[in-house]
């Protein structure tokens, strides 16, 4: 089996040394990551600049661009042979309900989806360099189920898992996302040289987080698996819109 790995954290990111070493375990791997941080990136592309890689002492392959980039460029150019598998993490923080729509690590398996491979992204949920080796464990065992159950040609798998030690995790919940509140507003003040600068707020509380949600999940020890799909048209609205529209002469 070969898998591509990748993230948004960046090649140097403690999540995606540790999930690489485990990958290694049941597959050939080759890690391709953005050369910095790039949270908060999503689907984004580097269009008026040219890509650039450097290969690292350990293997990993260093880009200058987005997640999004770097699983593209991979699959096209810089894997010998085609992977069976795009895996996107470990996120340093968790991926959950609005937060998705923002994420460079659901973005780089998405783009896995585009190209037409199955793809997972995980996520760690919490904010210190401990236990990545319970999500690490988590994806494995979902890999091994993905051999002989595979994903729909439309969907990616979303995984959170609590920042506890593997003895400690309880299972695993099939979710959906939960919602937050609206983030707090974003505040100002100034550089040294009495500019202004600019910083967005914290994340909003939890909305809708209630029991089936990715939220309720891991904050009760479950590890959350959310099925994603590409597909963003609302169905149930093409009639209603239809009819909407109909007085509209052009």
């Amino acid at each position: 089996m070969r898998i591509l790995l990748s993230n948004d954290d960046g090649v140097y990111a403690k999540g995606i040394m540790v999930l690489h070493q485990a990958l290694t375990s049941i597959a050939e791997v080759t890690t391709v990551g953005p050369d910095r941080n790039c949270s908060g990136a999503s689907n984004s592309l580097t269009l008026l600049n040219p890509l650039r890689t450097q290969r690292l002492d350990n293997g990993f392959i260093a880009v200058n661009g987005t997640p999004t980039d770097c699983v593209h460029l991979a699959i096209s150019q810089l894997c010998t042979e085609a992977p069976d598998l795009v895996v996107a993490g470990i996120n340093h923080g968790a991926n959950m309900g609005d937060d998705v729509l923002y994420s460079g690590t659901v973005a780089a398996a998405t783009e896995g989806r585009h190209l037409g491979l199955p793809a997972i992204a995980v996520s760690l949920a919490g904010h210190t360099d401990e236990h990545f080796e319970t999500a690490a464990y988590v994806t494995l065992q979902v890999i091994k189920k993905l051999k002989s159950h595979p994903l729909p040609a439309d969907q990616i798998l979303n995984i959170n898992v609590p920042a506890i030690p593997i003895d400690e995790l309880k299972g695993i919940q099939v979710t959906r996302l939960g919602r937050r509140h609206k983030a707090e507003t974003m505040t100002s003040t100034t550089d040294p040289w009495g500019r202004s600068i600019y910083w967005y707020g914290s994340l909003g509380p939890e909305l809708d987080g209630g029991e089936g949600t990715d939220f309720y999940a891991v904050a009760n020890g479950y590890a959350s698996i959310t099925p994603l799909q590409i597909d963003m048209t609302a169905y149930r609205s093409i009639e209603p819109l239809r009819d909407w529209l109909a007085g509209i002469e052009l």
